[in-house]
């Protein structure tokens, strides 16, 4: 007898009409809101949330749109790829029109989401993209061309952008991990129903997966964007309810260096980087000594500005970046994100000496922070939420303790994760010990960092 959610994952199959027609609009607001605020005047002191359309627009981008975005994806996997993601939408119907040339390459290293993350992070905190829209056309719609164009090249009807080249891909990736549903293949069901067809000549449908899966053998959540379309196929395809400790712990599934580095130096690093250095008071402390440096010597070079997209420059608004801004930015999100991520690293790589446990190398180890590191994603984005319902004088009493409730919820879940892969390893007892005693020190890390960011600065 089928579940609530396995007929949820058949609905989705049935019905792929409307599940356009759902995309299709959100490509239209996604439009509206991204390009109609870039071309409308700056607000004046007097506008609101709720009458001005680029302050609107900001406030669903960044607001709403992105931690949602986050927390969908820890709750159902990539329903948010392949159902509603409009570069998903755009990537594909210019892949069923295009060119279908061969997939470089290139384009198949593994190392793209964790450079297109990198590399988009940090242009968006140089022209600001969270605070003016040009910025945000710029970026979001040069993402959505790209995927337009490697989509009409390569696609031959499939997301080449999305499944290797989307630079929130990896993010996404490990997020889906932690999702509580996903889409399983039954393996034993599938070869049956290959084995019982009346008349052989006759090929059985194949699935139509946008992401190139190999269907027959899938088990985990990271790469599905749980579009449905293969739910129900040879009665082996179903969506079902899961542990969310289920592919961590479980020494199956598949777990790569490139997704252990995404999350070390990616989103517990350089993204914790890009949330700390506007309210720094090192970084602070640090220009303001440089630029008086600068000035004493006469070298006033660095004090200049530049073009609005290269480095923020809006002085109507009292907002603009020198060279001097720039490169510390720069230095601060590069530099601390890949040592903060250096340092986290080092721990798990310790862990697994210890252990000498081929089941659990440093990658296996280092992936038990990704329920950490998805509650930092969240945090850090909806700071943004709450500085902009600041601004409307909304600022409710119970943020920092929901703030410390959902820190605490992270570690918590995290140092579990650690407790039960190490508790499983076959190495004595005092190893163990010693390894899972390592591996505190990565949350006890961030939680300090965090606590700083909200309460001592």
């Amino acid at each position: 007898m089928s579940t609530a959610v396995e007929r949820f994952g058949l609905m989705l199959a049935r019905h792929p009409g409307s599940i356009q027609v759902v995309q299709w609009l959100m490509v239209a607001v996604y439009l509206f809101l991204l390009v109609v605020p870039a071309i409308l005047p700056a607000p004046d002191a007097d506008a609101h949330l709720w009458n001005n359309l680029r302050l609107f627009a900001q406030f669903v981008f960044w607001g709403l749109w992105w931690p949602g975005v986050m927390l969908i994806t820890l709750l159902t996997g990539r329903t948010w790829c392949g159902l509603f993601c409009p570069e998903g939408t755009l990537t594909e119907w210019a892949s069923r029109r295009g060119l279908g040339r061969p997939i470089p390459r290139w384009i198949r290293w593994s190392g793209w989401p964790f450079v297109a993350f990198v590399c988009i992070t940090l242009y968006g905190q140089l022209i600001s993209i969270y605070d003016y829209p040009d910025a945000a056309l710029l970026i979001l719609g040069g993402s959505g061309i790209a995927a337009l164009a490697v989509g009409y090249l390569y696609g031959r009807g499939k997301r080449i952008w999305c499944r290797y080249l989307c630079p929130v891909s990896g993010v996404f990736s490990l997020l889906a991990r932690l999702a509580p549903v996903h889409y399983r293949t039954d393996r034993a069901a599938w070869n049956a129903a290959a084995k019982a067809r009346p008349d052989r000549s006759i090929p059985i449908r194949a699935v139509d997966c946008p992401t190139l899966l190999d269907i027959p053998r899938l088990t985990s959540a990271a790469e599905c964007h749980a579009c449905g379309r293969c739910a129900g196929h040879r009665n082996a395809v179903s969506l079902v309810v899961r542990s969310p400790n289920q592919e961590l712990v479980d020494p199956a599934s598949p777990s790569t260096r490139s997704q252990a580095v995404i999350l070390l130096f990616a989103v517990l690093g350089i993204a914790t980087a890009a949330f700390q250095w506007p309210i720094s008071p090192w970084l602070l402390h640090l220009k303001l000594n440089l630029a008086a440096w600068l000035v004493e010597g006469g070298h006033y070079g660095l004090l200049g500005s530049a073009p609005w997209w290269l480095l923020t420059n809006h002085p109507e608004a009292n907002d603009v970046f020198t060279w001097l801004d720039g490169g510390l930015i720069v230095a601060y999100m590069l530099g601390g994100g890949l040592l903060l991520g250096a340092l986290l690293a080092l721990w798990p790589w310790l862990a697994a000496r210890l252990l000498r446990d081929a089941r659990l190398p440093w990658e296996r180890l280092a992936m038990s922070y990704a329920p950490l590191g998805g509650i930092s994603l969240i945090l850090g984005l909806t700071m943004l939420t709450l500085a902009q319902l600041r601004a409307e004088h909304l600022s409710p009493d119970w943020v920092p303790g929901l703030r410390m409730a959902l820190l605490a919820f992270g570690s918590v879940w995290s140092l579990w994760r650690i407790f039960v892969l190490i508790r499983g390893s076959a190495a004595p007892q005092a190893r163990r010990i010693a390894a899972g005693t390592l591996m505190w020190a990565p949350v006890i890390v961030m939680d300090s960092l965090w606590y700083q960011l909200f309460f001592v600065w």
